[in-house]
């Protein structure tokens, strides 16, 4: 798999993702510990680049770009991402495309961190009002 990041995303990344940051490509429908937003509405519509400390077993799928970022991606995202995947930042939002069409239209960054038991509890409370 292989992923052209457009002029645009990479003025845009160039301030969020240093050189030596391993990056996923993720889904943000729920379906990961990554995701906290949610629902059949968001399902293989909906992704995010989370910067992480570590490798992480279920995103073992390396992504070869032309930035070389150290970027992978999991199975299950393997089943929305077509050929000829682009990554463009436009109009304040970054777009993921394919040869289909786009993808997502408002793609996010985010570094990722663990959250603590409390936070997790919180999240429990108000995780229905981000859902659809």
């Amino acid at each position: 798999m292989e992923l052209k990041i457009k002029a645009g995303a990479q003025t845009y990344l160039a301030a969020k993702i240093k050189p030596d940051d391993l990056v996923l490509l993720a889904l943000d429908d729920g379906s990961n510990k990554f995701s906290n937003m949610g629902g059949s509405c968001t399902i293989g519509s909906k992704f995010q680049l989370v910067v992480v400390d570590q490798a992480d077993a279920d995103f073992q799928v390396p992504v070869a770009n032309n930035l070389n970022f150290k970027l992978f991606t999991g199975e299950p995202e393997l089943t929305y991402l077509g050929e000829g995947l682009n990554l463009d930042y436009k109009n304040g939002f970054m777009t993921l495309s394919d040869n289909s069409g786009i993808l997502d239209g408002a793609v996010t960054v985010s570094h990722y961190q663990a959250p603590t038991a409390a936070e997790l509890k919180e999240q429990m409370k108000t995780d229905g009002v981000h859902n659809c």
